[in-house]
């Protein structure tokens, strides 16, 4: 549809988390972000992303690296933002991980370290911003002339490192990863933002183990989840057995 001449898209809101999500939207006001053009609580009116390229598809197409620095230069954008006046709907990270503690002292093993390091991180947390919450492939879009924007996001509040951890398990739903790409993409993202890579990959077994909670909550099973948590917990031993060395 077309608001004004201008390529329009309409979203109906079905769930509580879309609703805080808009509010972000229209709180980052198109800074790395869709425009938005008018919203209430039952929708959400925004800028149409009209581009033909695609993150998934450079990705899958050989230019992993070009695809990542793309994600962490909208991150910036995004976390650049001072939070103090975040919409007041803004879920704190403390908050949405509270769904893995129950589920992580029932199933054990890596639910069970995912927790311990996700409650050591949380205390420990350091430049909060407000977060996208769900920042991968296919929620950053092109819009032509505008470049790349962000889309869909989930409205939390947090260390900025938290962000990046959908990268390291998108674009393809699939358990065997490409050797060797979970900590090139750990190298990539910490050279263009500066995040510690051990904090990355800390939270990267903190949100998988999370997600899984969720997924085992839902009656299946997170087989994807599990295995970026242990080629995350892999990275953290390696990297570690190389600072004793």
């Amino acid at each position: 549809m077309d608001r004004h001449g201008t390529p329009a898209f309409l979203k109906v809101i079905t769930e509580p988390e879309e609703r805080d999500g808009s509010t972000v939207m229209i709180w980052w006001a198109g800074n790395g972000a869709a425009r938005v053009y008018a919203y209430d609580d039952d929708a959400i009116l925004l800028e149409r992303a009209m581009g033909e390229r695609s993150l998934s598809a450079m990705s899958t197409a050989g230019h992993d690296r070009e695809a990542t620095m793309v994600l962490c230069k909208v991150a910036a954008r995004l976390h650049a933002r001072d939070p103090a006046d975040r919409p007041a709907t803004i879920v704190p990270l403390e908050q949405w991980f509270r769904a893995l503690w129950p589920v992580a002292e029932r199933r054990g093993g890596v639910l069970d370290r995912a927790a311990t390091i996700a409650g050591q991180l949380l205390t420990s947390q350091r430049e909060r911003v407000v977060l996208h919450g769900d920042l991968h492939h296919d929620n950053v879009l092109d819009f032509g002339d505008r470049g790349w924007l962000a889309i869909d996001p989930k409205g939390l509040y947090g260390e900025r490192t938290f962000d990046f951890v959908n990268l390291l398990r998108n674009p393809e739903d699939r358990v065997e990863q490409p050797h060797g790409r979970f900590a090139a993409r750990v190298r990539t993202i910490a050279s263009v933002t500066g995040v510690d890579p051990q904090r990355l990959a800390a939270w990267t077994v903190a949100f998988t183990g999370l997600s899984a909670a969720w997924i085992y909550d839902d009656g299946d099973e997170p087989a994807l989840d599990l295995a970026v948590a242990q080629e995350a917990l892999a990275y953290l031993a390696r990297d570690s057995a190389g600072s004793s060395a």
